[in-house]
C-alpha cells in the first residue's frame, strides 16, 4: 500500500489507563507503571517512515489537567480536551469524529486503544490507506479479527512499540523460539 507521507496517531489514554489498572495490575497505575507516550510516536515514524501527527484525547470534567497537557505537548502532541454530558464517552465521540473526517482526507491511521467502539470507522480505512492498531493483545476487542485479515497491522503496546519503562505483570503465550525457562526457575 502507497504511503500517504502523514501518519495519525489517535490515542485513547483513558482506554489504555483503564486497562493496565482494572485488567493488568488490578489497582490504579503508578506513574512508571503508564505508557511512555513519546515512544508510540517514535514508533509510528519509524515503523511507517513518515511523519506523526499523534492527537492524544482527553476527557475534561472540570479544570483542565495543565501540567498533563503541558507534558504532552512538550512530546509532540496535539491535546484534545472534550467535555460533555456525564452519560457522553466523549473520548470515543472525539476519536469516531477524526476517524470519519480523516476517510474524507490522505492520511495512513494508527489507533491506540482496545475499545471496539471505533469498528465503523475504522472499516472503511483498511484496505485504502495504511491502517495499525496499537492496543494489548489480550484485551484488543475480538471485532477487529476481521480488520486484521482485510490488512489491520495491529502492535501490541508493551511487546511490540515497548512503551513501558518496566515490564508489565501480563499473562502471554510464548513462541517456543523465545522461551527462556530461566524466567520461570
Amino acid at each position: 500500500m502507497e504511503s500517504s507521507g502523514r501518519t495519525y496517531l489517535l490515542v485513547d489514554g483513558e482506554n489504555i489507563d483503564a486497562t493496565i489498572g482494572g485488567s493488568i495490575l488490578g489497582r490504579r497505575p503508578q506513574p512508571q507503571e503508564r505508557p511512555r507516550w513519546d515512544r508510540l510516536l517514535t514508533f509510528a515514524e519509524e515503523h511507517w517512515q513518515q511523519k506523526v501527527t499523534g492527537l492524544f484525547f482527553l476527557a475534561v470534567h472540570g479544570d483542565l489537567p495543565m501540567p498533563f497537557v503541558q507534558a504532552l505537548t512538550s512530546l509532540g502532541y496535539k491535546p484534545v480536551p472534550l467535555t460533555g454530558a456525564p452519560d457522553q464517552k466523549v473520548v470515543d465521540i472525539g476519536i469516531q469524529r477524526t476517524l470519519e473526517e480523516i476517510a474524507r482526507r490522505e492520511g495512513d491511521v494508527m489507533l491506540v486503544s482496545n475499545d471496539g467502539d471505533f469498528i465503523p470507522q475504522m472499516e472503511p480505512l483498511v484496505g485504502t490507506r495504511r491502517t495499525g492498531l496499537i492496543a494489548f493483545d489480550e484485551f484488543r476487542n475480538l471485532g477487529y479479527t476481521e480488520l486484521m485479515a482485510r490488512g489491520l497491522e495491529v502492535f501490541d503496546l508493551e511487546y511490540d512499540v515497548r512503551a513501558f519503562t518496566d515490564e508489565l505483570p501480563r499473562m502471554r503465550v510464548i513462541p517456543i523460539d523465545e522461551f527462556d525457562p530461566a524466567q520461570f526457575l
